[in-house]
This record gives C-alpha cells, sequence and structure tokens, in this order.
C-alpha cells in the first residue's frame, strides 16, 4: 500500500485559515500571499482526495472530511511544534513567570503546562491565578513576564488582542432565575469585590436601562462567584468559559435584563523583545486559546 505525506505547511495554512475565519487573514497570519494559500488549500485536497471546504453563503465552511482533517492537523501539528521545539530547546533553562485569569485557570492552563514543559523540561514555570488588576500590577512592576487577562485599556510593551468573549447573565441551573421584568424590587446582583471589571459592566448597564440592583453576595474569588449563583442568592455577570453546570445562561430578553457587549481578552507582555522560552510559552497559549474558543470569538 502506498501511503501519502500530507503537506505539513499545507496543514498549517487550512487549520489557520479555518480558526481565522477567511484565508485571507490566514495569508497575512502566515505572510503569504491569498493565492498562495489557495494554492496549499487545493494541494491539500488533491493530497486528502476529497473536497476540504465547500460555499455557504458569500463564504466557505467545512465538509464532512474538513472537518475530520481539521481534527488531525492540529494534533498533527502540534506533536511537529512540541519536536521541533524540544530539539531547538533542549538546552534551554531558566524560569518564565505566567499569570492567567481565574476563567482559564482549569480549561487552558494545564494544556499549556503540558505542552510548554514537555519542550523545555529544563525551564520553570511560575504560575499565578489572579484577578485582573492583580495580573495587569504585576506586568507593570515587572513581576510577571506574561499575563493573559481581560482588556481593560491597560497597555505595555505588547499588548495582542486575542478574543473577544461575549459576557452573558448566569443564574442557578435549578429553579426560576430572580426576574426583573414587572417587579419592583431590586435585583440582586452576585459580584466580585471591586474593583472588577465585569462588576463595572454589570452595574453601567443595569443603571444605564434605569434598574434597580443591591449587591446580594460580594467575593474575592470566581469560586465563591459560582457557589453564591449556584445557591440562587443573584445572578452574575460573566463570559460563558468556564462555569460549572450548576449555573446556566440567562436569555437577557426574557428576563427583562440588558444587552451586553463583549469583552476583550489579552495576552501582555512585560518585555518588548522577549526571551525564547516566554516567547515560545506566548505562541502555546495563543494557539491553546485558538483551539478551545469558538472561531467566531477569535480577533
Amino acid at each position: 500500500m502506498r501511503f501519502t505525506n500530507l503537506d505539513m505547511d499545507s496543514l498549517r495554512s487550512f487549520m489557520t485559515g479555518v480558526d481565522a475565519g477567511s484565508f485571507a487573514r490566514a495569508a497575512d497570519r502566515l505572510g503569504r500571499s491569498t493565492s498562495a494559500v489557495s494554492a496549499q488549500l487545493k494541494k491539500l485536497e488533491e493530497q486528502a482526495g476529497v473536497p476540504l471546504m465547500r460555499k455557504s453563503g458569500r463564504g466557505l465552511t467545512l465538509t464532512d472530511g474538513g472537518e475530520a482533517l481539521l481534527s488531525y492537523a492540529r494534533r498533527i501539528l502540534e506533536l511537529n511544534d512540541e519536536a521541533v521545539s524540544a530539539v531547538r530547546g533542549v538546552e534551554l533553562e531558566g524560569w518564565i513567570r505566567l499569570g492567567l485569569q481565574q476563567d482559564f485557570g482549569e480549561t487552558l492552563l494545564p494544556q499549556v503546562l503540558g505542552r510548554f514543559a514537555r519542550a523545555h523540561p529544563k525551564v520553570r514555570i511560575e504560575g499565578r491565578i489572579a484577578r485582573n488588576n492583580e495580573l495587569v500590577d504585576k506586568i507593570a512592576s515587572g513581576s510577571l513576564d506574561l499575563a493573559l487577562a481581560w482588556d481593560d485599556g491597560s497597555r505595555f510593551a505588547t499588548t495582542e488582542r486575542i478574543a473577544a468573549l461575549p459576557l452573558c447573565w448566569l443564574a442557578a441551573a435549578e429553579g426560576e432565575p430572580v426576574s426583573h421584568a414587572g417587579s419592583g424590587d431590586p435585583l440582586p446582583l452576585v459580584a466580585l469585590e471591586a474593583p472588577c471589571v465585569l462588576r463595572a459592566v454589570a452595574v453601567e448597564h443595569l443603571d444605564r436601562q434605569g434598574l434597580s440592583w443591591r449587591l446580594s453576595f460580594v467575593s474575592p474569588s470566581l469560586g465563591g462567584l459560582w457557589a453564591a449563583t449556584a445557591a440562587g442568592l443573584g445572578i452574575a455577570l460573566r463570559t460563558p468559559v468556564g462555569h460549572p453546570q450548576t449555573i446556566r445562561v440567562l436569555d437577557p430578553v426574557a428576563h427583562g435584563l440588558p444587552q451586553l457587549p463583549s469583552l476583550g481578552l489579552v495576552l501582555h507582555r512585560a518585555e518588548k523583545e522577549p526571551s525564547a522560552t516566554a516567547a515560545h510559552l506566548a505562541a502555546i497559549m495563543v494557539q491553546a486559546l485558538r483551539e478551545t474558543l469558538p472561531r467566531d470569538w477569535l480577533v
């Protein structure tokens, strides 16, 4: 049996195009022309023996074969990049300081640390799961090398906008949530201690719509916020990322709540020209987010 070797560059262009939402944006990210990326996609379809994309309105969507290949492409390229990094970086030593928003501590951190540790076993990572203001302060003071944070307008040596996550109102999964529609009572709000970017957004939009509210529970940690919301003490404002099954997303129209904007997710780097280890850890984080978050959230 004669085996076909899939072209790695074509696989990368294919995956990048799907993640970016268009092959024109993929060409820009990869530093290639759109025609070159299109030629790579055609080459990959010839190697796969099936169409990978089909027209859908003004854009393109994956075929069944394309969806299957995309899953394999991610694994193939991850192993390829990990192997190259391990070979080139086997002598890298030292340590790097990384900070993450609490929302991504369980969903993203294990994946990122696992990939990085396999590529650079001699590099020690000092990780910190913290709230936004602490992450920003530590990047500003040089106490962190990298920080994944909500976009509160802070800018440093390098700040890369990765995604725009929708904000939503959350309530206990069981029972009827406290509804403001037709009620004269203040809306009970579960929130983190100030200062908090999302608490500020919640209060601003409730005030703008003329809805009265009260703080029914204030927590210093995200775990406390989840517990109070799941217990039915009030509603909370957060992104859909990482909330437990004991909490559900509310339809704002049905419950008389304000429509909400999106919130930017950024990666701050303390140094304009980071070390090789910091640059590789940043690349792993960005790639993990592109694999984890829905495509229409990415920028």
